[in-house]
């Protein structure tokens, strides 16, 4: 089935189809090289990027919970210099947007990263804000709006790509958050990060991961994903890419009607390396037995209070 209907433009950035991957669970796409095409999807959110290298946490970094799986990896990453002359050159041939998840201890970091990544083949910046600010005493960005705010303006200050801030659940109010990445200059915000969790190891003892904590994925997650696009799509009039157990062409299609202008799929990808393809064709066949032309047709479609719907469309809504 043709993908006419699932093109779109985000930021400026022409896109096959509105279905990315999440950063974290597609490596630097070149590893799915043979279960994917790559330039079919509307872009690779590629491995968690920092100035330095990282090895990230030690002990048990992994492990599966029901309906979904824990994660405390640590950012573990080869650095931004190797990034940019080995892996950037390298992916670049698979034709596929690439949007470079970056992560600082300092605002200033994270400007810096932005304007090392000003090059081509990069098609936009996505600042993972779950990470402990040091000179604020430890403080996460993520869970404190001007925190967040002060990250965007310094990434906005040194790039001219577009800038999306990716929103922590770890949050009490997610619409503030939220509003306060749009007035500070964000393009986009992609939610939900993920949910902060523990397992028990029952006969040592013991939490299960090295770090104690970790972040929960998958399909879990999914109902608090979708409540919080709902809900940031009605306070902000940027795009939203929706995430956070997506493992189905039906389960994207619930972040397209709450509000969301694109997804990103995770977890999904680790039980099935295909899946992206499989939602893509699957969204296909929705728009058309449902008489839609494009995927702007249903984004919002189930939320009066979506910013992007025209009075008269939420009026049809009420009535």
């Amino acid at each position: 089935m043709s993908d006419e209907r699932l093109q779109t433009n985000l930021l400026g950035i022409a896109m096959k189809t509105p279905v990315l991957t999440a950063s974290g669970t597609f490596g630097f796409g070149e590893e799915f090289k043979d279960f994917v095409d790559l330039s079919r999807l509307g872009g690779v959110m590629v491995k968690g990027t920092t100035l330095l290298p990282r090895r990230g946490n030690d002990g048990v970094r992994i492990t599966e919970t029901s309906e979904g799986m824990l994660n405390c990896i640590g950012l573990e990453n080869p650095g931004v210099e190797h990034f940019l002359e080995e892996t950037l050159p390298r992916i670049q041939q698979y034709g596929m947007n690439v949007i470079v998840n970056i992560s600082g201890s300092t605002a200033e970091e994270y400007g810096k990263l932005a304007e090392l990544l000003d090059v081509p083949g990069v098609a936009a910046i996505e600042l993972n804000v779950s990470c402990p600010n040091v000179k604020e005493g430890g403080i996460v960005f993520g869970t404190d709006p001007e925190a967040a705010a002060a990250v965007v303006c310094e990434a906005k200050a040194h790039t001219k790509k577009p800038v999306i801030l990716k929103l922590s659940p770890n949050v009490t109010d997610i619409v503030a958050m939220a509003r306060a990445v749009e007035a500070a200059g964000a393009d986009a915000v992609s939610l939900i990060n993920t949910l902060l969790g523990m397992e028990i190891d029952i006969n040592r003892f013991r939490p299960v991961l090295g770090n104690i904590t970790g972040g929960l994925s998958g399909p879990c997650v999914k109902p608090v994903a979708v409540r919080m696009v709902w809900q940031v799509a009605q306070a902000v009039r940027i795009p939203i890419i929706g995430m956070g157990g997506i493992a189905s062409a039906e389960d994207a299609v619930e972040f397209f009607l709450a509000g969301a202008s694109a997804v990103a799929v995770g977890t999904a990808n680790f039980t099935d390396p295909e899946i992206t393809m499989k939602i893509c064709d699957g969204l296909a066949a929705y728009l058309a037995e449902h008489g839609f032309s494009s995927i702007e047709e249903i984004v919002g479609k189930a939320n009066p209070g979506y910013l992007g719907f025209s009075a008269a469309q939420k009026d049809v809504q009420k009535g």
